[in-house]
Parts: C-alpha cells; sequence; structure tokens
C-alpha cells in the first residue's frame, strides 16, 4: 500500500454523513467506525464536529470521542482526525480534546448561508477569522468548505465567479485546502467544469478538493471530470452516508466504495481496501437500520465468489 496515493480520499461519513442520519449512534460505536474505516485504509476521516449538541445531537460527544480515538490502539499511525469547528468557541473544545486538524464552513449562496448559519457570507468569514488566527498561533492546518458551488435549494443556479470569491476568501483567510461541496448534488460536468475553470483561475489545483453528492446520480461522473480538470482530492462517505435534507430520500455524499472502485480502474492508488470498505459499509448500515446507497457495494454483495483483481483497491473480474 503506498503511502503517497495518487489520489487522496477524505471519508466524510462519521461527520457529514452520520449528521444527517436520523439515528444516532453511542460513542462507542462511532469510535468502532472510525476505527473500521482506518483498517480499510482511509487516512483522513472526519471525526467530528463540535457544534451545539441540541442542533446537530448526532456529533454530541465529538470531544470524548477525540480523545478515546487518540488513545485507540486499532487507529493506525498517521491517520488524521479533522474536526468542524464553526467558531472560536468550538475550536477551543476541540484543541482540549487534542484537535491537530480542524474545519471550517461557508457557502456561496448568501440565502443558504443566512437559512444554514443564520448570518451573510461576509459575516460568516469574519467569524471565521479569529478560528483561523487562533490555528495558526498553534500550528494547526484549516481545511474550508464551501457549500452550494453548483446550486441551492432556495436560490437555484449558483454563479461560478460567486464560488471564486469565497474559495479566495478561504485561502486568504489562511485554509490549505477548499473542499467544493455540490451540497443538493444538482451538478453535471457541464455545470461544475465552469465553476472549477472560474476556482482555478484563483486557486492551483492542489489546494482543492470535489466534494459531491449523489442526489441525482451524477456524483461520480463529476468527480471524473473534476479529476481531468486537475484535482487530486475528493470527500467521499462510506455507503453513501447522509442523505440530502432538500431531497427527501435521495442518497447523500458519493459513496466511499463507488469512488474506491472508478480509481481503481483508472489504475490510480487510493491506499483503499476495497473488500474491507465494503465490509466497513454493511457494518455501520446495520448500525443505523439504513440500505447501503453504494452501487460498488450492492454489486459486489449480488457476487459474493466474484474474483477481485490484485490491486490495493481492487477490481471485478469479468
Amino acid at each position: 500500500m503506498s503511502s503517497s496515493p495518487a489520489v487522496r480520499i477524505v471519508e466524510v461519513g462519521p461527520r457529514d454523513g452520520l449528521q444527517n442520519e436520523i439515528a444516532q449512534l453511542s460513542l462507542a460505536l462511532r469510535r468502532e467506525f472510525i476505527e473500521r474505516l482506518a483498517a480499510a485504509g482511509l487516512r483522513e476521516i472526519e471525526a467530528g464536529a463540535f457544534v451545539s449538541a441540541a442542533r446537530v445531537p448526532q456529533m454530541a460527544d465529538s470531544g470524548p470521542l477525540l480523545q478515546a480515538l487518540r488513545a485507540s490502539a486499532l487507529l493506525p499511525p498517521g491517520v488524521r482526525l479533522p474536526v468542524l469547528t464553526p467558531n472560536l468557541q468550538g475550536y477551543a473544545a476541540a484543541r482540549a480534546a487534542g484537535a491537530g486538524h480542524v474545519a471550517i464552513f461557508a457557502a456561496a449562496s448568501q440565502t443558504f448561508s443566512q437559512r444554514n448559519i443564520n448570518c451573510s457570507i461576509e459575516a460568516s468569514l469574519a467569524r471565521f477569522a479569529p478560528v483561523l488566527d487562533a490555528a495558526a498561533a498553534d500550528g494547526v492546518p484549516v481545511r474550508g468548505y464551501v457549500s452550494c458551488v453548483v446550486g441551492c435549494p432556495y436560490e437555484g443556479p449558483i454563479a461560478p465567479a460567486a464560488v471564486a470569491r469565497v474559495a479566495q476568501a478561504l485561502r486568504d483567510l489562511g485554509c490549505y485546502e477548499v473542499s467544493l461541496g455540490d451540497t443538493i448534488g444538482v451538478g453535471t460536468p457541464g455545470t461544475v467544469l465552469p465553476m472549477l475553470d472560474a476556482v482555478l483561475r484563483v486557486l492551483p489545483a492542489d489546494r482543492l478538493a470535489g466534494h459531491f453528492h449523489d442526489t441525482y446520480g451524477m456524483a461520480v461522473a463529476n468527480v471524473v471530470a473534476a479529476y481531468g480538470a486537475g484535482l487530486r482530492c475528493f470527500d467521499a462517505s462510506v455507503a453513501g452516508l447522509g442523505g440530502c435534507p432538500y431531497a427527501p430520500g435521495a442518497s447523500g455524499n458519493v459513496a466511499t466504495e463507488d469512488l474506491a472502485y472508478l480509481f481503481a480502474g483508472m489504475g490510480i492508488e487510493t491506499g483503499i481496501d476495497l473488500p474491507a470498505l465494503c465490509d466497513c459499509g454493511a457494518w455501520i448500515c446495520a448500525q443505523l437500520g439504513r440500505r447501503s446507497h453504494s452501487r460498488v457495494a450492492a454489486a459486489l454483495a449480488a457476487r459474493p465468489g466474484a474474483r477481485l483483481a490484485p490491486g490495493p483497491a481492487g477490481t471485478v473480474a469479468q
């Protein structure tokens, strides 16, 4: 297994995935979930969010969880466990729990920003500034996210220039990487590529990540398009955890299994053990009482005798 995969996959299931699931997992199950993901080869796993437990009960106990993971003998060395810290209070709590990697969220839509975090885009960026200052003083890397980079549930299509402005602002604040989120999964290569063209004018590809939801089944196509545009980092959620609060019944994040299979078929190293990842996806779905949204996992489950070709991720032999 390569120590420097050609494509980085950031696993967001334990945070972005679980916070949109109805079921609430215990701290012990959340810890086991992350340990299983790490055992499958994931090396960047969103562990939690230091937000209001009243608003996001699924993320309660993120502090004790992070402390338990730091003490876990089952977590391989070098696994990064970023956590969401939307304000200075959240950042302080995360640091007290031992966080060494944090993330902040902005939006490319004014209405979404107001509805989601009760402030304008500009106010949200001002709120993040002290977080970035504190992180810089502590030597903690900060990842930035931009929501609604293609479409907004309130405003409709979002102008690529608006996305570029927010991405540039996050870079200027000090984010080492900006993840571009198609939050409602309406993007296609025809809309994703113009957005990326605008953002690439202000940030290089190696400081960007793609975060595509699969509401309309276009996430894998958008990943391929973004890869062709130069991106080499993508967010994904095992079993497609998360749903989409703006499209009831729809799948949420692109499934990590599907990206692992995609890149294996392209001959691109990810460092992921696909059979182990599928096992992890089946396990977490059993805990949540839901089915997997991974097409690859479903196909492999239907062919229990399928032979996997050699390689870190594996491909199904015909």
